[in-house]
């Protein structure tokens, strides 16, 4: 599992030309089961994912195909981790080992 962090290297003037990009990118991956969960930062600096692939270069291809990346929007951070517990309703989050 990976938790994909944006941080906005430009002014939300330039964030929002490309939103609209984002929001189909973000919608692609989730049909395809790859993206879990987003949203914004708060304050609105950037955005979060929690993400589920194979392996972290899969992913990384992925992040850049995102508008965001390829307009040099946000800074992006992947960050690999192995979810041990879950709350109630979430157990699927756990890898099977």
């Amino acid at each position: 599992m990976f938790v994909i962090t944006l941080t906005y290297k430009k002014p939300l003037a330039d964030v929002e030309l490309h939103l609209a990009g984002h929001i189909a990118y973000l919608d692609e991956y989730y049909a395809k089961g790859t993206f879990i969960a987003s949203g914004r930062k708060v304050p609105r600096t950037g955005g979060v994912i929690l993400a589920k692939a194979d392996s972290r270069a899969e992913l990384e291809a992925i992040v850049k195909l995102d508008p965001f990346y390829i307009e040099e929007v946000a800074e992006f951070e992947v960050v690999e981790f192995v979810p041990t517990r879950a709350a109630a309703g979430l157990e699927a989050l756990i890898e099977q080992i």
